[in-house]
């Protein structure tokens, strides 16, 4: 078994105090139950996700507050994670409570979802994060690299989800 290392919990207001915070929009043209959908699907993440390999759900539908999941990345990162919010169809938002690599002090992402009322929703991901030892030192001068990252990965969230969507209708 992997070892778990404790993350320290956050709650909402990290977004606003974490020392890296990344945001990506899109404009998805889909309704926020399709949105939701895409979320709630473990298969979906690694297909726009790209570090993401695998998530297993480790709490039963249906997710809410409080739900858990575990989230297997590359480079051998695994995140426990736990929803500290979550509203279907309109937010959800989760924090690392464990990780198997000793970089993170505390890592969060926030979903919201806006519908437009005409097809399409605006979706905003905030990523932020409080790294630690030789990723505290790095992240000054990998922050740009991953903002572009988070912008780039978001668009392919939006061009997935679009597809699903569509399938979905025929």
């Amino acid at each position: 078994m992997t070892s778990q290392i404790p993350c320290t919990a956050v709650g909402m207001d990290f977004f606003d105090q974490a020392p890296y915070c990344f945001t990506a929009t899109e404009t998805v043209k889909a309704t926020p139950e399709a949105i939701f959908a895409v979320f709630e699907d473990a298969d979906s993440w690694p297909a726009w996700a790209d570090p993401i390999q695998h998530v297993e759900w480790t709490s039963p539908q249906p997710f809410g507050l409080g739900t858990t999941r575990t989230v297997s990345m590359m480079g051998g990162l695994i995140g426990w994670e736990e929803f500290i919010a979550w509203e279907r169809g309109k937010r959800m938002a989760f924090c690392f409570t464990h990780v198997a690599k000793d970089n993170i002090e505390s890592f969060a992402e926030d979903y919201v979802v806006e519908d437009r009322g005409d097809g399409t929703c605006q979706v905003t991901w905030r990523m932020a994060m409080a790294p630690k030892g030789a990723s505290k030192v790095f992240m000054p001068l990998f922050s740009p690299v991953m903002g572009f990252m988070v912008r780039r990965m978001f668009r392919k969230f939006r061009q997935y989800t679009e597809a699903q969507a569509l399938k979905a209708a025929l």
